[in-house]
């Protein structure tokens, strides 16, 4: 496997933060893989979609720009977790992040790591974002639930979903008690 750009992430689901990260990536003309975590993660709330889904969410967003992508599964032991995903990812080479504990991870095991800009932290968050898809389950008016979600999401991802039914799922998902709605 030839050395890539390598940007990590669950893309739980994928997010206008992850949009503009991998913008920035690509804008580097580096020939980049993008590696989704957690591939083979029971679903739950915390991940709702399959790696399938996610590669289709983010293949769908794009639309022929060229990215490889990989699945790399969990491995529960962050000090080896880097080794682990270079099985998937391929050898050691350059990482793309916004994250302080992957950056470090990565540089401790001889990688070149560059450090991108966290944009709007505050409302792109896998978990608020999976908050609001799990509400607006119950919205009837597809259009209107739609218009909500593309204030987080990229507008052809959040069609996929609504086209495949995968917001719906989110609908009896939860912690315990009643399901939304």
């Amino acid at each position: 496997m030839e050395p890539a750009l390598i940007v990590l992430g669950r893309f739980q689901p994928f997010h206008n933060g992850h949009a503009s990260m991998i913008e920035a990536a690509l804008s580097h003309e580096i020939p980049l893989r993008i590696c989704i975590g957690s591939s083979e993660g029971e679903q739950s709330l915390d991940n709702p979609w399959s790696a399938d889904e996610r590669e289709q969410m983010i293949r769908f967003w794009l639309a022929g720009r060229d990215a490889e992508i990989v699945h790399v599964p969990d491995l529960g032991d962050p000090p080896n977790f880097v080794r682990h995903a270079e099985k998937f990812h391929g050898p050691a080479g350059t990482l793309y992040t916004t994250d302080e504990g992957t950056k470090n991870l990565y540089r401790a095991a001889g990688w070149s790591v560059i450090m991108g800009d966290l944009i709007q932290r505050e409302d792109w968050q896998g978990w608020r974002i999976r908050a609001t898809i799990q509400m607006l389950s119950t919205v009837m008016e597809e259009e209107a639930a739609i218009a909500a979600l593309c204030v987080n999401m990229p507008e052809p991802v959040v069609r996929l979903m609504f086209d495949n039914g995968w917001q719906r799922r989110l609908f009896h998902m939860g912690t315990g008690g009643e399901p939304v709605g």
